[in-house]
């Protein structure tokens, strides 16, 4: 009995000792002070500075050979997790409460919103964070509409995000060219004193194509003075310096994980000239743009890794583009009539070009480094995908946000390729952390995989590009 009595006292002192523990204030964080005009000292802080942390050896993700899928979603940056993990444990805090760890919290806020604004040329208080890349696009555009009505104007390769809102509010979708790059004539015919608001991406999620946004600034300010110009700028920050080339725009959407951040956060850069009717409301924070308690572990996590993203961005160009350029060059070797996406055959009419001499043509300076985009005769791209997946190379037809659909993707039907071309589409997209072994890898794979699809293949059906109508899209 007495040792039975000796257990328990010592138990429920053991559990009185935890529960003190548990209830230990836990240290404030260091305030550091940030001089807004100074990008060197706003990533520099201990907040958001790179960590010392586990990497992988190679560079590569962990138990996967060759992922090529980063126009998906990226993997975390290391730096990312790192200055994430305290506000996921014991800095949990609402910002919007009033008592010490509250305003610590707040304070985290404050500092990556100073991050986030000098990434992406902005006033911190022209920052407004979301759930992603999807609602910030839809806060731009819906926002507007709800606010000022009128009429939306984007171009017909725009994500979906942006596309079906204009549509849904019966706006005009403006045509491409072959390249993808919006035909700055028919935007012009667009354009009156009823519209308020031209969305037109960056840097296309499908096939990388980047946008001339200046031309299109000054053809808006010209043509249509009252609107505001969005831009997605989701695919654009690990590979445009997207501070100098969105300058002119009025709203910038990005999502953290894009470029090594988490998923499920984001941000909208409104600028004083755009104004918004907020679409979650309750609650009255992002001043009222935005309701509903901040994601404070995802929004520090997100501005680590926008300031890694910056600061390596010259670099990783550099040895990323190069990678894209041996796998895409090795592949078009290798593989008899592969057609390399983004052809300027409009552009071309003297000459008579075979889709061996439209894939060779392609200009990669006008895409982002980290894309190529392949179309593959004679195969559907589903089953090939299957192949890849069996030897470990991780690839996509498209856009994640679409995939499992039938139809063919909306930004090669714009784009004028050839609706059974179109399902032997191949996005093959690189990252900040991808190595010459995944580049080596796919080469091994994908060209016996290729082969084995074309022999299986129907004898009917079409091989090139000009056997089968283009789907044309836009006005």
């Amino acid at each position: 009995m007495a040792s039975a009595q000796a257990r328990t006292s010592a138990h429920a002192g053991s559990r009185t000792a935890t529960a003190e523990r548990s209830y230990e204030r836990p240290t404030r964080p260091t305030r550091r002070l940030i001089p807004r005009h100074r990008w060197r000292r706003a990533t520099s802080r201990a907040l958001l500075r790179p960590q010392a942390g586990p990497r992988h050896p190679t560079g590569s993700l962990p138990g996967v050979p060759a992922y090529l899928d980063h126009a998906a979603s990226t993997p975390m940056r290391p730096e990312a997790i790192e200055a994430m993990l305290p506000w996921l444990t014991e800095r949990h805090a609402n910002p919007s409460g009033a008592h010490r760890l509250a305003r610590d919290a707040r304070r985290a806020l404050d500092d990556a919103r100073e991050v986030m604004a000098c990434a992406l040329g902005a006033a911190p208080g022209e920052i407004v964070f979301t759930s992603g890349g999807t609602e910030a696009d839809n806060l731009a555009v819906l926002g507007t509409a709800d606010r000022h009505g009128g009429v939306l104007v984007c171009a017909a390769t725009e994500h979906h995000a942006v596309l079906e809102p204009v549509e849904g509010r019966g706006g005009r979708v403006v045509r491409v060219r072959a390249d993808g790059v919006i035909d700055l004539d028919a935007l012009t015919e667009a354009l009156d004193d009823d519209v308020t608001l031209v969305s037109v991406m960056l840097a296309n999620n499908e096939v990388g194509t980047v946008q001339p946004i200046a031309a299109i600034a000054d053809l808006v300010r010209d043509r249509a003075p009252a609107a505001v110009l969005h831009t997605d700028a989701v695919q654009a920050l690990s590979w445009l310096d997207v501070a100098t080339l969105a300058a002119p725009v009025d709203l910038i959407s990005v999502s953290a994980h894009k470029f090594g951040g988490p998923k499920g956060v984001g941000a909208l850069v409104v600028r004083d000239r755009a104004t918004l009717a907020a679409r979650q409301i309750g609650g009255g924070q992002e001043r009222e743009r935005r309701g509903g308690t901040q994601n404070v572990a995802g929004i520090v996590a997100m501005a680590t890794a926008a300031a890694a993203a910056v600061e390596q961005r010259p670099a990783t160009v550099e040895r990323i583009g190069a990678r894209r350029d041996r796998l895409v060059d090795g592949l078009l070797a290798a593989v008899p009539d592969l057609i390399e996406t983004g052809r300027p055959d409009r552009d071309l009419p003297d000459r008579d070009l075979t889709d061996r001499d439209l894939g060779a043509v392609v200009d990669r300076s006008g895409r982002i480094a980290g894309t190529g985009h392949l179309c593959i005769p004679g195969i559907e791209s589903e089953a090939l995908l299957f192949l890849l997946e069996e030897r470990e190379v991780y690839a996509s037809a498209g856009s994640s946000c679409s995939s499992g659909a039938m139809e063919p993707s909306h930004v090669l039907a714009a784009m004028g390729i050839a609706r059974q071309l179109a399902f032997g589409s191949l996005r093959l997209s690189l990252g900040w952390s991808s190595t010459d072994a995944e580049v080596d890898l796919a080469l091994e794979v994908l060209p016996p995989a290729i082969e084995r699809l074309r022999r299986f293949a129907e004898p009917t059906q079409p091989t090139t590009a000009s056997t089968t109508a283009p789907i044309s899209g836009g006005v």
